[in-house]
Formats: C-alpha cells, sequence, structure tokens
C-alpha cells in the first residue's frame, strides 16, 4: 500500500531554514508528481508546493516562492522541501502528498514552528 513518511520538522527562529523529506513506498515513486502542502490550526490545508514526476515542472505558492525549494531523488523514493528564511506565518504542519488514479494519499504530516 501507499505509505509516506515526513521528517525534518521542528522549532526554528525566524529567518532560519529547515529542510523536510519525504520517503515514500508501496508505488512506482518516479512516475507520479509529489506535493507538500500544509495546515495551520484553524485554516484549510494549503498547497505549498509540487514537483513533476522527472523535475521538469515545479510550482510554488506565492507565499514561499524564492524561500522554499522543492525537489526530489528518484533513486531513493524521497521528495525534499527546503525552506530558508522562515516565519512566523510558515508556522503548519506539512504534508506530503501524491495522486494515483485520482486518489490522495497523505503523509502523517510533520510539525513546523516559527517563533523566536
Amino acid at each position: 500500500q501507499v505509505q509516506l513518511v515526513e521528517s525534518g520538522g521542528g522549532l526554528v527562529q525566524p529567518g532560519g531554514s529547515l529542510r523536510l523529506s519525504c520517503t515514500a513506498s508501496g508505488f512506482t515513486f518516479s512516475s507520479y508528481a509529489m506535493s507538500w502542502y500544509r495546515q495551520a490550526p484553524g485554516k484549510e490545508r494549503e498547497l505549498v508546493a509540487l514537483i513533476s514526476s522527472i523535475s521538469v515542472f515545479t510550482k510554488y505558492a506565492d507565499s514561499v516562492k524564492g524561500r522554499f525549494t522543492i525537489s526530489r531523488d528518484n533513486a531513493k523514493n524521497t521528495v525534499y522541501l527546503q525552506m530558508n528564511s522562515l516565519k512566523p506565518e510558515d508556522t503548519a504542519r506539512y504534508y506530503c502528498n501524491t495522486q494515483r488514479n485520482g486518489n490522495p494519499y497523505w503523509g502523517q504530516g510533520t510539525q513546523v514552528t516559527v517563533s523566536s
């Protein structure tokens, strides 16, 4: 079955950096686009970044453009989210996502807290 396992979250000061990782199993990772979403308390889940199957295409939310970078290593079945210049408003639970046959799959999420 599809499994997505996120890691790399934590507490960081404003202006700091974190790199999130999501390791996938149960499907042919290199054939599917991967995304990162986030959800802050009281807010809807929102798309942060997306990367196509062979990294040709990427898309970012306006709020993270120029600060976050999505990448993937198909040999390791892993997608990354490098987050720089973090702001308090980036505080949220971050989720890895893929879609197969129209069905979304989610990891358990990893918490990112940006606070001084």
